[in-house]
């Protein structure tokens, strides 16, 4: 898991080797634009599909769902897909659950694009636009190289596709961005939360994909009870459960929630919870220092590479192996 989480940089850096059919993909749907959006993807690559849809709605204004699957799968609701955009995420590929929903967009009329790993596999034969997100082979359980090539070339679709200048100029810079990232020391947040048994991962906007995609991680490798909100939601029924000791992870990515998310770590110590601000550099009263990128968009990728060493190292300190779990498996098939 820590190798290839470490291997994120490189991975990013192949993805140049696709750009000619990133610009073609955008150039279609700027020629045709979709009448609505969809996403399809389960676990992590959901969340990946989150910061899609935020990022191509916060740009464009233009509506993204999440398909739930089982409305083909199970109910085989007729979907009514012509001129809508499909996007599946997926490491494998093989799921019946993605696959069935991207023939049935496509044999409505829709446009279908495949963000996956395995380019020979049942959802890259079934999509139009199959794009390789080029992580390799993937041999640990969870999940964390594909997950930052995911966000990656997501980034670079919707920087060609909406016409971003400073998003395309600052992708080749990311490859460094990440490295930085990883070289970040979060051993504290180590030492904080290895003990723990439950907590929250809470963002906003842009990072909450990755607050979602961190509470995964700390369920499926450490066995704690996770969960992810975003702080407007924390703000509601949830903050019932903070009180004294009550452990906290929140993401403070640069940007519009930044503020907002600062301000509500600061609102729970002095509730006397036990607070892990992941903030950038310039923002004091941070206890884990977040990596800056080219641009604020691509700023959670660089979170979630910081992440990952410390949930595994967590997992090791619990007295637990992240690269052999008993019930797990790599390749999930779900209908």
């Amino acid at each position: 898991m820590l190798a290839e989480a470490r291997s994120a940089p490189t991975v990013v850096k192949g993805q140049r080797a696709d750009e000619a059919l990133y610009r073609a993909l955008a150039d279609k749907l700027r020629a045709s634009p979709p009448s609505g959006i969809v996403t399809i993807a389960r676990g992590s690559s959901d969340h990946a599909a989150g910061y899609l849809a935020y990022l191509v709605t916060a740009r464009t204004g233009q509506l993204v769902t999440s398909l739930p699957m089982s409305i083909v799968t199970l109910y085989r609701a007729p979907l009514k897909a012509r001129n809508v955009l499909a996007i599946a995420v997926s490491q494998s590929g093989s799921s019946p659950d993605l696959v069935e929903p991207i023939r049935a967009v496509r044999a409505g009329g829709g446009t279908t694009v495949a963000l996956l790993n395995v380019e020979a596999s049942p959802l890259g034969e079934a999509a139009e636009w199959a794009i390789p997100l080029r992580a390799g082979p993937e041999k640990a359980v969870a999940a964390t190289k594909s997950f930052i090539a995911s966000l990656a070339a997501e980034a670079r679709l919707v920087a060609h596709w909406c016409e971003i200048p400073e998003l395309v100029e600052a992708l080749p810079s990311l490859p460094s961005a990440l490295e930085d990232a990883l070289e970040k020391d979060w051993s504290h947040g180590v030492e904080v939360l290895s003990p723990a048994e439950r907590l929250m991962v809470i963002s906003r906007g842009l990072g909450l994909p990755v607050a979602q995609e961190a509470a995964l991680k700390f369920k499926e490798m450490c066995g704690i009870q996770a969960e992810a909100f975003s702080a407007a939601e924390a703000r509601h029924g949830p903050q019932a459960l903070i009180g004294e000791g009550y452990p906290l992870l929140i993401f403070a990515v640069r940007g519009p929630a930044q503020a907002d998310l600062v301000a509500l770590a600061d609102e729970m110590r002095a509730r006397k919870a036990t607070v892990l601000l992941a903030a950038p550099a310039d923002v004091p009263s941070r206890d884990l220092t977040l990596a800056t990128t080219g641009s604020e968009d691509l700023d959670p990728i660089a979170a979630i590479a910081s992440f990952y060493p410390m949930v595994e190292a967590v997992t090791r300190a619990r007295g637990m192996d992240p690269d052999q779990h008993p019930y797990l498996s790599k390749v999930t098939t779900t209908r």
